[in-house]
């Protein structure tokens, strides 16, 4: 009963009246307005895979699953089931129904990944044979055809025989009895045909009187001689009547043999109707798809940006105001969470927000907040929402509140608890079973004093019984529990002092104050009477208003300087942005002049050929003498001038000194003798009075002042080649950004496998991987995967300033 409450007071039935909405068969609109809440975690994930699959399936089709046919035939089963003879349109819309079923199969198996649709798909029958021989027996009118059967077309046939004649011998009579008739017309009345004749000339044109006109002036005559041609064609019609029904109940039991196939048919459809509705309405909101966390394995419950869904419809079909997104960031150890400030300060829709989230995510709907949703699945949820005064059952407001607070406790059961002495802030206790209390006004009604006390209690036991509760409250004495026991928190909405009116805001950790006084002196009360408020509140309230204060003047300092800090990045990024645009042109731009300086050199290497060859033609030409052998070896020297850059200098040769010249060592400030020449560290063996002793060459001297040449250390390859070893060029430090940086806390490892995978396909450097600490698992994970990946070339932990072991740095090549 309460839980029904609880739908209730969420408004549950209108989110559903608005998901129907979606739906495209009336099946489907009528499941979604009753929308049934799954009893298991596991039929919730199902269902969310289902919605996951149609929205990105229909994100790649142009026009969507098609449901075009598809009708509610669960009646004509029915009745088909107990014999009874379907009508032409009862069958029609079997078919058309087996064939719009057959066109959704047909779209699902052609699109990969979609595992679940195709699994739900697999076994549906549409019984193609079914549907041709109702096609061919009734028309697009729901009439029997006469290729239905042969008996048929022949009755039929007859039929239009004898009413052709019955219409000729009409038209006969008209004409010849033109006088005695009304107007020139045949017309029927019942299945006879009959002929208006005015009632002083009836016995002009014998025959029987089926009806007259209001005013007595016209009788409708059946004449004498085609009443024969009608009894006639009454025969030929009800044999026409007997045949069609013939016809139609052997189709209807065609029906009825398939009836079991043809139920599931239909509420497979329906499912895949229903999952549609979701993903359409999914996308209307911009929502995203939960997931479910454990809070025993650390897990923090995340809803940032969160929009209550029935204000969203409100704003967009009903002009509503703009919705404002709350923040719903709450640590694992947070039991119960107190929400205080002022009246339309946006409390009680906190609470419906949450409630309706919880639920969306349990029926397979995404969650209009931004990514990462993250929430637990409740299995109940249960709320004491607005007054509950009622004159009928003599119960005050507080009557009220307490009577369905008791069918809440009643819902959570009873259990084993210790003792407050017993309880302990410290060590972790076990999760209650995952239940979400939503109280409004917790204790109101009632003396401030009892109610407080009472309210303590209440929020004390819900925290050993409830995996979550959230209250709003008044009582500021319910504010103080946060510090007395980890499992509460503190929130409030903001009040802007200057404007008289709420922001709509969530703030976390700051409990509200009293803006009772500072509303009333903006009123215009007298300054006396707020004076005499404030002195009857004493001292203390106004201590605690004063530190609130300073705690929400240290936020919004806070929230400035985070603002501005976000500036600063997004300037950093694109700084960042343009020399990396700046870096790729000059590296086109060196291409391009490389490219150009080769077709340079090609051409004047084939420029070079050409007055190569014509020296070698003059020379062929006759019989060279040594003048023309002179005058070609000029031309050649020419062009060498000409096409082949002249070797730059040779660097003047430093100062090597040799065995048993004298050299200087500054640092020692001595002249000694060089014993043995440098060898390949540039190191020599010097003496100096009885003294030997081994020196850098960058240490000595000429005695004419001339420094030495360092040795560049050469090795050799295989091939006895020189190769000289310079330092290798440095790299342009990387630069974290936000595009570079993968944030997988909270996801399972084969979710985070898939992200990280993603995001070194399109990595062009290294990548801040952010997996947190947490069981370690995730960590272990993250590094088993980057360790086999074949584009990342090494991996570390991150600088201390970066997360230290709570981030990896992975190098992607």
């Amino acid at each position: 009963m309460i839980q029904a409450e609880t739908l209730e007071l969420l408004e549950w039935h209108r989110l559903c009246q608005h998901l129907s909405t979606f739906a495209a068969t009336k099946l489907g609109a009528v499941i979604a307005r009753d929308l049934r809440i799954p009893d298991s975690q596991d039929e919730s994930e199902y269902l969310l895979a289902q919605t996951k699959e149609v929205y990105e399936l229909e994100s790649r089709l142009t026009t969507g699953l098609i449901f075009e046919g598809i009708q509610d035939i669960g009646d004509f089963l029915a009745r088909a089931e107990l014999q009874g003879v379907l009508a032409g349109e009862e069958l029609l819309a079997i078919a058309t129904t087996l064939a719009g079923a057959r066109n959704l199969r047909r779209i699902i198996d052609n699109q990969p990944d979609v595992p679940i649709l195709s699994e739900l798909v697999a076994d549906l029958r549409t019984y193609p044979e079914l549907e041709q021989e109702i096609h061919r027996c009734i028309d697009e009118r729901g009439q029997v055809t006469d290729r239905a059967s042969q008996k048929l077309a022949d009755i039929r046939t007859e039929v239009r025989k004898i009413r052709n004649q019955i219409t000729q011998k009409l038209q006969n009579i008209l004409q010849a009895k033109a006088g005695a008739v009304q107007e020139q017309i045949i017309t029927q009345r019942g299945d006879r045909y009959v002929i208006p004749v005015k009632a002083p000339q009836k016995d002009a044109i014998p025959g029987i009187v089926h009806d007259t006109s209001t005013s007595g002036a016209t009788l409708y005559i059946e004449p004498n001689s085609i009443v024969p041609l009608g009894n006639q064609l009454r025969q030929l019609v009800k044999r026409e009547q007997a045949e069609e029904e013939a016809i139609r109940r052997v189709l209807t039991e065609q029906v009825a043999a398939v009836k079991l196939d043809l139920e599931r048919l239909l509420a497979i459809v329906t499912s895949l109707d229903l999952a549609t509705a979701k993903a359409r309405y999914s996308l209307w909101l911009q929502a995203n798809p939960p997931h479910f966390i454990n809070r025993e394995a650390n897990e923090s419950i995340t809803l940032r940006q969160l929009r209550h869904p029935l204000l969203v419809w409100q704003q967009q079909h009903e002009q509503g105001q703009a919705v404002i997104p709350v923040d719903l960031l709450i640590q694992p150890q947070i039991r119960v969470v107190t929400i205080t400030g002022p009246n339309t300060g946006g409390k009680t829709v906190t609470l419906k927000t949450l409630g309706l989230a919880a639920l969306m995510a349990k029926v397979g709907l995404f969650v209009p907040a931004r990514e990462p949703v993250e929430l637990p699945w409740f299995d109940q949820i249960l709320a004491d929402i607005g007054d509950e005064q009622s004159l009928q059952q003599s119960l005050s407001t507080f009557s009220g509140h307490i009577r369905r607070i008791s069918r809440i406790l009643d819902a959570l059961g009873t259990g084993d608890t210790e003792s407050e002495e017993n309880i302990s802030p410290s060590p972790p206790l076990p999760l209650p079973p995952s239940s979400l209390v939503l109280l409004d006004e917790v204790g109101a009604g009632t003396d401030p004093a009892e109610g407080s006390a009472l309210a303590i209690a209440l929020l004390r036991y819900l925290s050993e019984h409830a995996q979550l509760t959230m209250a709003t409250t008044h009582f500021g004495e319910l504010k103080a529990l946060k510090y007395q026991d980890e499992r509460f928190e503190n929130a409030s909405v903001e009040f802007d002092e200057a404007t008289l009116s709420p922001t709509y805001r969530l703030l976390w950790g700051i409990p509200g104050r009293s803006n009772a006084l500072a509303i009333a002196r903006r009123l215009g009360l007298k300054p006396e009477v707020v004076e005499a408020a404030k002195s009857n509140l004493g001292g203390a309230t106004d201590e605690v208003n004063q530190v609130i204060a300073g705690l929400e003047a240290q936020r919004r300092h806070q929230e400035t300087k985070a603002a501005q800090a976000q500036d600063l990045l997004q300037q950093a990024e694109r700084l960042y942005k343009q020399v990396t645009e700046k870096a790729t042109a000059l590296q086109e731009r060196e291409r391009d002049l490389r490219a150009s300086q080769e077709i340079a050199v090609q051409q004047a290497i084939a420029q070079a050929k050409n007055e190569i060859a014509k020296v070698i033609r003059r020379l062929q030409q006759g019989t060279p003498t040594a003048q023309d052998a002179q005058q070609a070896t000029n031309a050649l020297n020419q062009i060498t001038e000409k096409f082949i850059p002249q070797p730059p200098p040779k660097p003047k040769q430093g100062y090597v000194p040799k065995v048993g010249d004298r050299i200087r060592i500054p640092k020692l400030g001595q002249t000694a003798e060089v014993l043995t020449a440098p060898d390949e560290d540039g190191e020599l063996t010097v003496r100096f009075g009885i003294m030997k002793m081994t020196v850098k060459l960058e240490d000595v001297e000429s005695l004419d002042g001339k420094k030495a040449e360092p040795v560049i250390k050469e090795h050799k390859s295989k091939g006895e080649s020189r190769v000289v070893e310079t330092p290798a060029p440095a790299t342009a430090p990387a630069i974290r950004t936000s595009q570079n940086t993968v944030d997988l806390r909270g996801r399972r490892v084969p979710d985070a496998e898939m992200i990280l995978d993603k995001a070194i396909s399109e990595a062009t450097g290294p990548i801040w991987i952010i997996h947190g600490h947490g069981t370690g698992k995730l960590r272990q994970g993250v590094h088993a995967f980057l360790k086999q990946h074949p584009r990342v070339s090494r991996y570390e932990a991150a600088e201390q300033s970066d997360g230290g072991t709570g981030v990896t740095v992975a190098y992607v090549e």
